[in-house]
């Protein structure tokens, strides 16, 4: 039998258990119950929603989403967004899951960081956005009951969440700052790396090899 959080029922399938224990496994307890809760969240969102969408896709996004920031899959030189979004296509692909299920995987995970646009795709894609959007900004608290916000948190608590999730974000994203251009994440290098300079949009267009 499945176990049910809030209502909602986590998938228990052997590609969802198998990405439960990848992420155990290679991130910190802090970004595995966060991940559970994305998932959670988005689901409840959904479900109000009347949205029809996988639960099982849902899940691989949700727990894959912030996997760019662990030690095993970031990269140097790109957005922690990309490194978390080509994990999970790769790891739907060894379960035989291509095509368009996999580019909506893909597409959450790479765009869960960048405001608004996500909440007009597939509800996978929207939902994993909704789901962050509630754990880490509080966007959308109010529309789950406090029952419902009970029951997820006393699944997967989050002690000192706020600033252990910026500390989380700042140690996956220091050694790339360039990569925060033109995203959230570099209000966060702003405030926790010592020099660090943003890049400007403004500047780029000023000084491009453009003569005119």
């Amino acid at each position: 039998m499945s176990e049910e959080i809030a209502g909602i029922p986590i998938p228990d399938s052997p590609l969802a258990r198998e990405a439960s224990e990848l992420v155990r496994e290679a991130a910190t307890p802090l970004l595995f119950d966060h991940s559970r809760r994305v998932f959670l969240w988005g689901s409840l969102r959904g479900r109000d929603q009347g949205l029809s969408y996988d639960p099982e896709l849902l899940y691989v996004g949700a727990m894959f989403h912030d996997l760019g920031l662990t030690e095993r899959f970031g990269s140097t030189g790109r957005r922690f967004e990309l490194d978390g979004a080509d994990e999970a296509r790769r790891f739907l692909r060894a379960h035989g899951i291509t095509g368009r299920e996999a580019d909506l995987v893909w597409t959450a995970i790479a765009l869960h960081t960048t405001p608004e646009i996500p909440l007009h795709m597939a509800p996978e894609i929207a939902l994993v956005t909704r789901g962050v959007e509630l754990d880490v900004l509080g966007i959308g608290y109010d529309a789950v009951s406090a029952g419902q916000r009970a029951a997820v948190v006393g699944a997967h608590p989050r002690p000192d969440f706020k600033k252990r999730i910026l500390a989380a974000f700042t140690d996956g994203i220091k050694d790339r700052p360039e990569t925060t251009f033109g995203n959230v994440k570099a209000d966060v290098l702003a405030h926790f790396v010592p020099g660090f300079v943003r890049g400007d949009f403004v500047e780029v267009i000023e000084n491009s090899a453009w003569p005119e």
